[in-house]
């Protein structure tokens, strides 16, 4: 059985509310600090009881907020809900500024210990930044409940009782996306058990592999921090200019000319950053366009569908973990790491394939070869220098001009598709061998190995958006047709991209299929307004405010829904912004209210742009 309790608090100018749940047993525990109640030592011996029993304490961003008001409340051993309130106040205020961690309490000074699952899934990145309320779309939980008082209310005997049972249902939403965590939780816990001494338990998919490459590199003699007087501080390899001639392997050569303008122009740059070096740089060859960017190259036909046939077959070639084996084959390092740096490298990649996918020795090491070159341009990482970083990005690009060079040597070859770490080519069926003898050549070239894989067919929008089914019927999808999304992302209307892929696999009926689409939840929107604005929908001449996160429908009978946000600096009437725009639509943050017919209408429509938009 699970030592995990779930738990949540709430916090106003007097009321304090702590709810935990077991995950198991369904057993909780309530608490409140009020005019009308203080339960501060009876939370403090539940807490010391947690203590007792080796149990963990899981919260969304327990670590960032809620653990440091109850350590707070601990260490005092009595508070009132005011200094509790005052103590969360200060954690929101500082978010953005240096002092930030000052509120945080480090692992070994936490009475229980904490499990994050807001930083296990990397929401305290901005890019990635996502409210439990946005989890419980997601999740298609029955009911999205905001928090029901402003912040800063001084609440009634009767209100408590309300914000005790949005604290309980918190938990209870906490509790489903914990157990869609337990295999990462796992994974956490093996490396526990196994390299013991950091906090793997709440580090995120990425800090794990630049943590365990960087315990690999300790184990082997390096000293990576320097310390001071002002604590630890990350050895690094900081450079005022960078010569972009240095960065490139000298023994690569092109015949096509455009290829040739292009290493030129690199070879000609000398810059002071990376941001920005390449703007509005492209190619044109054999009538395709490559892209190139700090992150890699990218291109790809537009609007077109491509299938595989009894004359033609698309081939996929990708680098396998192109970006270390880069550094591998190469000798790329961090100044600062010296030669030791690809040893280890590449001791930990042919470790790798010692592991069965699945298992977390295989799962760790894939983290660790691809979380060193994301780091190689942090400025407060042990893996910092632009130059190691820019031989990665440059080298690969151009290599794979390189590989695209040398098939365009195929007669009636076309070039689908360049990604960051491959390229895919439609070719006669005929030449399917020559494309692999070229694959093999360019391979002895560079010392990389391309993995191959055969799509059936290919429906492009463009780069970022599109559909590809491989040989064995199971299929790719990119941005605009990708269904199954992250935690962070946008969840809306899947019924859009699930009834495209099956019109462009499947051939069937966009009308028919999406109004016989047995999923009710595949058609809901979310949509989100910060704090400082707010969402209404009006209807029959009434304005009704909605909470900030809300969950909707189109429909036939329903109101228009608008986003408010605040005046512009200077002016003085707040601006109003139509959601789903031209369309009347069904709020049902209870789903009890989704009572209205669908209009099918506009999900049609949708899926017409996705479909319709191909050749």
């Amino acid at each position: 059985m699970s030592n995990d309790w779930v738990y949540d608090i709430e916090t106003y100018p007097n009321v304090f509310t702590f709810y935990a749940e077991h995950v198991d047993t369904g057993l909780s525990v309530s608490y409140e600090i009020s005019p009308w109640s203080n339960d501060s030592k009876a939370l403090i011996g539940f807490l010391n009881l947690l203590a007792d029993r080796n149990c963990r304490m899981v919260g969304y961003n327990n670590i960032g907020f809620d653990y440091p008001v109850i350590h707070t409340l601990a260490r005092m051993g009595n508070s009132d809900a005011k200094t509790l309130y005052d103590k969360a106040m200060a954690i929101i205020g500082s978010q953005n500024d240096a002092d930030r961690w000052t509120h945080q309490v480090f692992p070994s000074d936490r009475y229980v210990e904490q499990v994050d699952l807001f930083k296990i899934h990397h929401f305290d990145n901005k890019a990635r930044a996502t409210s439990l309320k946005l989890l419980e779309f997601n999740m298609r939980s029955k009911i999205i409940e905001d928090l029901p008082f402003p912040v800063g209310t001084e609440l009634t005997r009767e209100q408590v009782d309300v914000l005790k049972s949005y604290n309980r249902r918190d938990v209870q939403e906490t509790i489903k996306f914990y157990r869609e965590t337990l295999g990462m939780i796992s994974f956490r816990e093996e490396m526990m058990v196994k390299h013991p001494g950091r906090d793997w338990i709440n580090f995120n998919d990425t800090k794990i592999g630049k943590e365990y490459f960087a315990l690999k590199l300790e184990e082997a003699g390096f000293a990576l921090y320097d310390f001071g007087p002002n604590g630890r501080t990350p050895k690094q390899t900081k450079r005022n200019q960078i010569v972009l001639k240095d960065a490139i392997l000298p023994w690569i050569q092109f015949d096509q000319s455009e290829f040739n303008r292009i290493m030129d122009w690199l070879k000609d740059q000398v810059i002071t950053e990376t941001k920005g070096v390449f703007k509005d740089l492209t190619a044109i060859v054999n009538r395709f366009e490559f892209v190139f960017g700090v992150g890699g190259i990218h291109g790809s036909i537009e609007s077109e569908v491509c299938y595989s046939d009894d004359e033609f077959t698309i081939i996929d070639l990708d680098v396998s973990s192109y970006y270390p084996n880069l550094a591998i084959a190469n000798n790329f390092f961090p100044e600062h790491l010296g030669e030791e740096f690809c040893h280890i490298y590449k001791h930990l990649y042919e470790q790798r394939k010692g592991y069965a996918k699945g298992t977390v020795e295989n799962a760790m090491l894939k983290l660790a070869l691809n979380g060193v070159y994301g780091d190689s341009n942090n400025q407060f990482s042990v893996f910092y220098d632009s130059l190691y970083m820019m031989k990665i990005t440059l080298n690969g690009q151009l290599l794979l001009c390189k590989l695209a060079e040398m098939l365009f040597e195929i007669d009636q070859l076309q070039l689908i598709q360049v990604n960051t770490d491959g390229l895919t080519v439609r070719v006669p069926r005929d030449k399917a061998d020559v494309v692999m003898s070229i694959a093999q050549a360019w391979e002895k070239l560079t010392g990389l190995q391309l993995e191959r894989a055969d799509y059936r067919a290919m429906f492009i929008r463009d780069v970022n958006n599109y559909v590809a089914q491989y040989e064995d019927g199971s299929v790719k999808r990119k941005g605009a047709y990708e269904y199954k999304l992250a935690w962070h992302q946008n969840a809306s209307a899947l019924v859009v991209p699930k009834v495209a892929e099956k019109v462009l696999i499947e051939g069937v009926s966009i009308r028919e299929t999406v109004m016989n689409w047995p999923d009710g939840m595949d058609f809901m929107l979310r949509t989100k307004v910060p704090r400082s604005g707010y969402l209404s929908l009006e209807r029959d001449g009434k304005q009704h405010q909605l909470q900030n996160i809300s969950r909707y429908y189109i429909t036939k009978n329903g109101g228009r829904l608008f986003k408010w946000l605040p005046p512009l600096k200077g002016k003085n009437e707040w601006r109003k912004l139509s959601i789903s725009a031209g369309w009347s639509v069904c709020v049902c943050n209870d789903m009890k209210d989704a009572d209205t017919d669908i209009d099918y209408e506009y999900y049609i429509r949708e899926v017409e742009k996705l479909c319709l938009s191909l050749a």
